[in-house]
């Protein structure tokens, strides 16, 4: 059976930093792509970011180019993402999903893409 869930989320002002780690059991964790999703109540969930099964090739969204990293250790079966200099409009439940491929891809913020996902943690940034 597979489980993943994120934690990390939280409250913090504007500018300030968190770090969402998200742990995958029940698969070969290094055979999957893994991405990062957010989503506002009463909006489309969006892809935040994407990385390759390797770790080696990363995406971005544009709302997170530049600020936010996205990282995993295949030997813990971790997934993080490192946001800084947050900003109101990253509010959000950030969701963690696990891709049906090794690779991103061009079409990686479909969720089509992703067979598996987390419960969500709240990030909220407070102005």
């Amino acid at each position: 059976q597979v489980q993943v869930v994120e934690s990390g989320g939280g409250l913090v002002q504007v500018g300030g930093s968190l770090r969402l780690s998200c742990t995958a059991s029940g698969l070969i964790f290094d055979d999957y792509a893994m991405a990062w999703f957010r989503q506002v109540p009463g909006e489309e969930r969006e892809g935040v970011s994407c990385i390759s099964s390797s770790g080696r090739y990363t995406i971005y969204a544009a709302s997170g180019q530049g600020r936010f990293t996205i990282s995993r250790d295949n030997d813990k079966n971790t997934l993080y993402l490192q946001m800084n200099e947050l900003k109101p409009e990253d509010t959000a439940i950030y969701y963690c999903a696990v891709a049906t491929v090794a690779h991103c891809l061009g079409l990686w913020s479909r969720q089509l893409r992703y067979n598996y996902w987390g419960q969500g943690t709240q990030v909220t940034v407070s102005s």
